[in-house]
């Protein structure tokens, strides 16, 4: 079986109408997508969620709880009910580029030793593009982008942690490593970084899947003391991901992306500027 991809809603209904055209536009019919509402989504984006799956071409299914869980004991719990599956967790406010989860589940083929694969984006901290490090403006064209992206040779490279905008997570070490931390941390960027850690400790990899590419408003934000928890636990963690970016290992690959973005968008730019051409005119009679 595929990998699920895992939505938990937010508050913001015109960024889950956005994630949920993405989805629908860049993921292959059938794929199992689990809505989850730990009693955030309102009433208008619980109506964008019913239209959606009146004629989505995915397989999907909504629960929404009576009260909220909190947001990691409430992904702890769909992860668990997702047994030793691979699951991709999407930001609910992303905006995947098409062909993004076959690139994600074809880096886990390649590479048995792979936990956790995170896409580039826009916004995405370690990961972003093209610059990293800063929240980046939305890419003109995730059409071309994505080309661009599949196009690039497949190495892999490894990160800190994986990142929040969307990772996909392998079921098997997730199940060895113990799942998620719900006491130690309030929010999902912290109870990834410590999860993928624990990954890490047991000999999964942690890794940047450059041929997909998730866009997103803006990055994950962490929760209060849970960078306090993080650094307690894992006090080389702080560390390593200063230097990584401060001496930036993906900044040739990266350059990579810039270049074949722009030779994808090229044609597109090229008819913008001079215009499509005219059908030929009938001869006269």
């Amino acid at each position: 079986m595929g990998a699920i991809v895992l939505l938990p809603l937010g508050v913001d209904d015109s960024a889950l109408d956005r994630c949920l055209a993405a989805l629908d536009h860049g993921t292959a019919a059938g794929t199992a997508v689990w809505l989850a509402d730990d009693a955030q989504a309102g009433p208008r984006a619980q109506a964008v969620v019913e239209h959606w799956l009146a004629h989505t071409p995915l397989q999907a299914e909504y629960t929404r709880r009576a009260r909220p869980l909190g947001e990691v004991a409430h992904l702890d719990e769909m992860l668990h009910a997702c047994a030793g599956l691979d699951v991709a967790v999407l930001a609910p406010d992303s905006v995947p580029a098409p062909g993004w989860l076959d690139q994600l589940q074809a880096c886990f083929a390649r590479d048995a030793s792979v936990a956790t694969a995170t896409p580039w984006c826009n916004a995405g901290e370690t990961v972003a593009w093209p610059r990293m490090g800063e929240i980046n403006p939305l890419p003109e064209s995730l059409e071309a982008l994505a080309h661009a992206c599949a196009d690039l040779p497949p190495q892999h490279p490894e990160l800190p942690s994986a990142v929040t905008h969307a990772v996909l997570v392998r079921g098997n070490a997730r199940r060895r490593a113990g799942g998620l931390d719900v006491q130690s941390y309030g929010g999902w960027n912290a109870a990834l970084v410590d999860l993928g850690l624990r990954m890490s400790g047991l000999g999964w990899r942690n890794v940047l899947c450059e041929s997909a590419f998730v866009a997103r408003a803006g990055e994950g934000g962490n929760h209060p003391g849970d960078l306090e928890a993080l650094a307690n636990r894992w006090p080389a963690w702080t560390p390593r991901l200063a230097d990584f970016l401060m001496h930036d290992p993906l900044h040739e690959v990266r350059t990579q992306l810039q270049a074949r973005y722009r030779q994808a968008i090229m044609p597109q730019a090229q008819a913008d500027l001079f215009g499509a051409p005219s059908p030929p005119q009938e001869p006269s009679a």
